[in-house]
């Protein structure tokens, strides 16, 4: 049914298009694609977008083939393969309420009622936890300074609260700038501190199902300024020798819980070593307003 002008014999591995004299030297049972006038094919390439695009206009027939195939499937390698498909195409992720995903919620305090509700109790707690670490190194500031270290440790506190401890950093419904998923949820590694993006191109959606939900919680938040080696002592130093000057702790309020300083990390991704980078030394105190003279 194709025209013979036009159309090519194509070898299905990697596309190749056969001549006469290749074609006899093949071997018996090689794989051949015929292509019409204006058509091609990469080779095996060719497949995958042809599957990947069905995962996205045939999501729900793609699972019930898998299945039908995984029932009869006795290599494991391919077992895993087709489990793995099923796993991650069986996703609930635009459900949000308890109601609608009763499954995800398994192991959470009944308190929680949606999604999102529980992905910004999950960064509140991560931003606490990160206030507790500022407020106990005051064992390590001068006594001199600790209580100008509290009045620093009390603004901060003000300031976290204010804005409900960045809560709408893994909130999708939020409409902040500032937040770090998508709307449909998925969260991208940033990569080391150290890179512009996360080599392996690591990537989890959280709200699909309760696996993610549970493997998302392994993923940091990766301070590029480290808090523990750098930022915290760095403030106690400045506070202790401020000397009449008055400490920007807005600053260390940056680095230590907003995006300005926080990336979010694969735990493979995340490096434990030293980083090597300190605060900025012209941002540590305010400048000081000029007064001008009225003539």
């Amino acid at each position: 049914q194709l025209p013979s002008a036009g159309s090519r014999l194509c070898l299905y591995e990697d596309g190749t298009e056969l001549t006469e004299s290749y074609f006899r030297a093949l071997p018996p049972q090689t794989e051949l694609v015929l292509l019409g006038p204006g058509e091609s094919w990469r080779g095996c390439a060719s497949d995958i977008e042809r599957l990947l695009a069905a995962f996205c206009s045939q999501q729900d027939a793609v699972v019930e083939a898998a299945r039908r195939l995984l029932t009869d499937e006795r290599a494991p390698h391919r077992q895993k393969l087709l489990a793995d498909l099923i796993h991650n195409l069986s996703e609930n992720i635009l459900a949000e309420d308890k109601e609608d995903d009763k499954k995800w919620f398994e192991g959470l305090e009944s308190r929680f009622k949606n999604k999102s509700s529980y992905l910004r109790h999950s960064c509140e707690s991560r931003m606490r936890g990160y206030m507790r670490e500022v407020s106990g190194f005051i064992s390590n500031v001068h006594p001199a300074a600790r209580d100008a270290y509290r009045g620093i440790i009390d603004l901060m506190a003000d300031k976290l609260k204010s804005v409900k401890y960045n809560g709408c950093y893994f909130d999708r419904r939020e409409e902040e700038e500032a937040r770090l998923c998508t709307a449909e949820g998925w969260f991208s590694c940033q990569g080391p501190f150290d890179k512009d993006e996360c080599p392996c191109k690591h990537s989890i959606n959280p709200y699909s199902n309760r696996e993610s939900r549970i493997l998302f919680s392994t993923w940091n938040l990766d301070h590029i300024i480290e808090k523990k080696r750098a930022v915290v002592p760095e403030l106690a130093e400045a506070v202790k020798t401020r000397d009449g000057r008055e400490v920007n702790w807005e600053y260390f309020y940056q680095l230590l819980f907003t995006l300005d300083n926080l990336k979010l990390v694969h735990i493979a991704c995340h490096k434990k070593t030293n980083h090597n980078l300190s605060c900025d030394k012209t941002r540590i105190y305010r400048k000081r307003k000029q007064a001008h003279e009225i003539s």
